[in-house]
């Protein structure tokens, strides 16, 4: 028998996958290329949660502005004590993004990460029980293009993540008037309801190709443990005309 394959084997029995390891290839050195490539010096993260993606984006040498956006309470304060360590991480206040301006009630599921403005679907809680909602926090909603006003000068090379729990499309349709500026966005894309009523793959990659964007890469980030099968993916974005 093959050692190599002995190995991974008795690895697999432990809960250890051990694969070949390509630097160049893998998810985060590939954002990072993306992000060089483009000039990227600002990124607004709407969706921020507890800081996931700034810090990510810092561990691959990201080292220009951040925005974030979370209207959670918990989540908010994190982002808070993560930008008093970091002075080009900024903290919006409180608030949901979409594409009307008022007051919403948000879902808070257990895991935190997982909170909507939306229902979670039957088929969510069963491949993950901690996406229950344990709490709802009332919010202020605004549109992006008005909350990102006053963090935004003209020759700002933005890039757009957005991880909110199938409300991507919406806030999308709040950002029109900052929208110019963007060169890249990254957001999820579900294969099947994760939420209900929320928009699946083909409708969020046409709308957002709809845009002037073009689908540069995709990544795994959620599947059920049971059947295998993934729910949903990472799509990152950027202009057609930019460099």
């Amino acid at each position: 028998m093959d050692f190599a394959f002995l190995v991974k084997r008795l690895a697999r029995a432990l809960g250890v996958d051990i694969r070949a390891y390509r630097p160049a290839r893998s998810e985060a050195a590939r954002l990072a290329r993306m992000l060089e490539q483009h000039r990227i010096d600002t990124v607004l993260d709407v969706g921020a949660n507890t800081g996931q993606f700034a810090r990510h984006l810092r561990s691959i040498g990201y080292q220009g502005r951040i925005i974030c956006f979370d209207p959670l309470r918990e989540a908010h304060a994190a982002l808070a004590e993560l930008a008093r360590r970091d002075p080009e991480l900024t903290v919006a206040p409180r608030q949901a993004l979409g594409d009307s301006t008022g007051e919403v009630e948000i879902k808070v599921s257990a895991n935190l990460e997982s909170s909507s403005l939306l229902s979670v679907s039957e088929a969510h809680l069963q491949a993950e029980p901690s996406v229950r909602t344990v709490a709802v926090e009332k919010v202020p909603m605004h549109r992006l293009d008005d909350a990102v006003q006053s963090y935004l000068s003209p020759g700002d090379r933005v890039f757009l993540k957005i991880d909110v729990q199938g409300y991507e499309l919406p806030v999308l349709r709040g950002a029109e008037g900052v929208l110019s500026q963007v060169l890249g966005v990254q957001l999820e894309l579900s294969l099947h309801p994760l939420y209900d009523g929320e928009p699946l793959f083909r409708e969020v990659i046409d709308a957002v190709e709809g845009l002037g964007f073009t689908l540069h890469d995709l990544n795994p980030c959620f599947s059920d443990d049971t059947t295998g099968r993934t729910y949903q993916v990472d799509g990152v974005f950027f202009r057609n005309e930019a460099p």
